[in-house]
Protein backbone atom coordinates (compact mmCIF):
# COMPACT_ATOMS: atom_id res chain seq x y z
CA UNK A 1 0.00 0.00 0.00
CA UNK A 2 1.70 3.37 -0.98
CA UNK A 3 0.36 6.94 -0.33
CA UNK A 4 1.85 10.10 -1.24
CA UNK A 5 2.78 12.56 1.77
CA UNK A 6 1.41 15.72 0.92
CA UNK A 7 3.88 18.46 -0.49
CA UNK A 8 3.77 21.63 1.85
CA UNK A 9 4.57 25.18 0.10
CA UNK A 10 6.02 26.14 3.51
CA UNK A 11 8.82 24.21 5.78
CA UNK A 12 9.93 24.62 9.33
CA UNK A 13 13.50 25.55 9.07
CA UNK A 14 14.16 26.56 12.72
CA UNK A 15 13.51 28.09 15.83
CA UNK A 16 14.29 31.59 17.23
CA UNK A 17 16.33 30.30 20.85
CA UNK A 18 17.29 33.40 22.54
CA UNK A 19 18.16 37.32 21.39
CA UNK A 20 21.57 38.42 20.63
CA UNK A 21 22.95 41.59 21.33
CA UNK A 22 21.32 44.91 21.74
CA UNK A 23 20.48 45.50 18.25
CA UNK A 24 17.64 43.60 17.80
CA UNK A 25 19.45 40.41 16.09
CA UNK A 26 18.28 36.72 17.57
CA UNK A 27 19.41 33.22 17.64
CA UNK A 28 18.36 30.68 15.33
CA UNK A 29 18.85 26.86 16.00
CA UNK A 30 18.36 26.09 12.02
CA UNK A 31 16.59 22.33 11.03
CA UNK A 32 18.62 22.22 8.12
CA UNK A 33 21.91 20.03 6.98
CA UNK A 34 23.63 23.55 7.81
CA UNK A 35 23.03 26.59 9.05
CA UNK A 36 24.65 27.93 6.07
CA UNK A 37 21.89 26.91 3.95
CA UNK A 38 19.44 29.46 6.26
CA UNK A 39 22.13 32.54 5.52
CA UNK A 40 21.16 31.70 1.63
CA UNK A 41 17.69 33.17 2.40
CA UNK A 42 16.26 37.06 2.02
CA UNK A 43 13.00 36.47 3.31
CA UNK A 44 11.83 33.67 5.92
CA UNK A 45 8.26 33.28 7.45
CA UNK A 46 7.16 33.51 11.19
CA UNK A 47 3.34 32.65 12.25
CA UNK A 48 2.90 32.91 8.34
CA UNK A 49 4.15 36.38 7.65
CA UNK A 50 6.78 37.07 5.51
CA UNK A 51 9.73 39.28 7.37
CA UNK A 52 12.77 40.69 5.06
CA UNK A 53 16.15 39.60 6.43
CA UNK A 54 18.74 42.74 7.50
CA UNK A 55 21.26 40.38 8.17
CA UNK A 56 21.98 36.80 8.60
CA UNK A 57 25.90 34.61 9.73
CA UNK A 58 26.72 31.60 11.12
CA UNK A 59 27.81 31.91 14.62
CA UNK A 60 28.63 28.81 16.81
CA UNK A 61 26.32 26.02 14.53
CA UNK A 62 23.65 28.80 14.95
CA UNK A 63 22.10 31.30 12.76
CA UNK A 64 22.86 35.31 13.76
CA UNK A 65 19.42 37.33 12.15
CA UNK A 66 18.19 40.48 12.10
CA UNK A 67 15.00 40.92 10.03
CA UNK A 68 14.12 44.16 8.81
CA UNK A 69 11.78 45.84 11.40
CA UNK A 70 13.61 44.49 14.29
CA UNK A 71 15.48 46.99 16.19
CA UNK A 72 15.83 47.00 19.46
CA UNK A 73 15.86 44.04 21.97
CA UNK A 74 12.73 43.98 23.15
CA UNK A 75 11.46 43.86 19.85
CA UNK A 76 13.56 40.41 19.34
CA UNK A 77 12.28 38.55 22.81
CA UNK A 78 8.64 38.83 20.97
CA UNK A 79 10.24 36.63 18.44
CA UNK A 80 11.55 33.65 21.07
CA UNK A 81 10.23 30.56 20.87
CA UNK A 82 9.00 31.23 17.07
CA UNK A 83 9.43 28.44 14.35
CA UNK A 84 11.11 29.83 11.20
CA UNK A 85 10.07 28.93 7.61
CA UNK A 86 11.21 29.06 4.62
CA UNK A 87 9.29 29.10 1.15
CA UNK A 88 9.76 25.61 -0.39
CA UNK A 89 9.36 27.80 -4.11
CA UNK A 90 12.38 30.13 -2.58
CA UNK A 91 14.66 26.72 -1.58
CA UNK A 92 16.80 25.40 -4.53
CA UNK A 93 18.14 22.12 -3.89
CA UNK A 94 20.76 20.17 -5.32
CA UNK A 95 19.61 17.51 -8.08
CA UNK A 96 18.66 14.18 -6.15
CA UNK A 97 18.47 16.17 -2.78
CA UNK A 98 14.88 16.43 -0.87
CA UNK A 99 13.55 18.23 2.55
CA UNK A 100 13.00 15.01 5.17
CA UNK A 101 9.55 16.51 5.60
CA UNK A 102 8.69 14.83 1.91
CA UNK A 103 9.56 12.06 3.04
CA UNK A 104 8.83 11.49 6.81
CA UNK A 105 5.23 9.29 6.73
CA UNK A 106 6.20 7.72 3.35
CA UNK A 107 5.74 3.55 2.81
CA UNK A 108 8.95 1.97 2.96
CA UNK A 109 9.22 -1.55 1.52
CA UNK A 110 12.07 -3.94 1.02
CA UNK A 111 13.25 -5.23 -2.35
CA UNK A 112 10.82 -7.68 -3.05
CA UNK A 113 8.09 -4.93 -2.32
CA UNK A 114 6.94 -5.58 1.16
CA UNK A 115 6.02 -3.10 3.35
CA UNK A 116 8.02 -2.85 6.35
CA UNK A 117 5.92 0.21 8.08
CA UNK A 118 6.34 3.93 7.87
CA UNK A 119 9.42 6.63 8.02
CA UNK A 120 8.71 7.77 11.63
CA UNK A 121 12.04 9.75 12.36
CA UNK A 122 15.28 10.77 10.76
CA UNK A 123 17.45 11.03 13.65
CA UNK A 124 20.98 12.54 12.72
CA UNK A 125 23.74 11.37 15.64
CA UNK A 126 26.50 11.87 13.37
CA UNK A 127 27.24 12.42 10.21
CA UNK A 128 25.18 9.78 8.83
CA UNK A 129 21.55 9.84 9.38
CA UNK A 130 19.81 7.57 10.20
CA UNK A 131 16.18 6.43 9.05
CA UNK A 132 13.24 5.12 11.83
CA UNK A 133 10.91 3.31 10.19
CA UNK A 134 7.58 1.96 12.22
CA UNK A 135 5.79 -1.10 11.59
CA UNK A 136 5.07 -4.42 13.00
CA UNK A 137 9.08 -3.37 14.64
CA UNK A 138 11.01 -0.60 14.53
CA UNK A 139 13.90 -0.93 12.29
CA UNK A 140 17.02 1.79 12.48
CA UNK A 141 18.20 2.37 8.87
CA UNK A 142 21.63 3.90 8.11
CA UNK A 143 20.55 6.27 5.37
CA UNK A 144 23.62 4.99 2.95
CA UNK A 145 22.77 3.61 -0.59
CA UNK A 146 24.01 0.38 0.29
CA UNK A 147 20.67 -0.08 2.38
CA UNK A 148 18.59 3.15 0.93
CA UNK A 149 17.61 2.02 -2.70
CA UNK A 150 15.35 4.29 -3.95
CA UNK A 151 13.87 7.50 -2.29
CA UNK A 152 10.44 8.05 -4.47
CA UNK A 153 8.72 11.01 -3.19
CA UNK A 154 5.87 10.96 -6.56
CA UNK A 155 5.95 7.21 -5.98
CA UNK A 156 5.00 7.58 -2.20
CA UNK A 157 7.39 5.60 -0.94
CA UNK A 158 11.36 4.76 -0.35
CA UNK A 159 12.66 1.18 -1.13
CA UNK A 160 15.74 -0.15 1.09
CA UNK A 161 17.48 -3.48 1.67
CA UNK A 162 17.92 -4.58 4.65
CA UNK A 163 20.66 -7.25 6.51
CA UNK A 164 20.12 -9.83 8.87
CA UNK A 165 19.87 -8.71 12.46
CA UNK A 166 18.25 -5.46 10.81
Amino acid sequence: MRRCVPIKDFLDCGEIVNTHGIHGEVRIVPWADSPEFLCRFSTLYVDGAAIALASSRVHKGSVIARFQGVDTVEQAMTLKGKVVQLRRADAKLPEGSFFIADIIGLPVIDEEGHELGVLKEVLSPSVQQVYVVEGEREIMIPAVPSFILETNIQGGYIKVRLIEGM
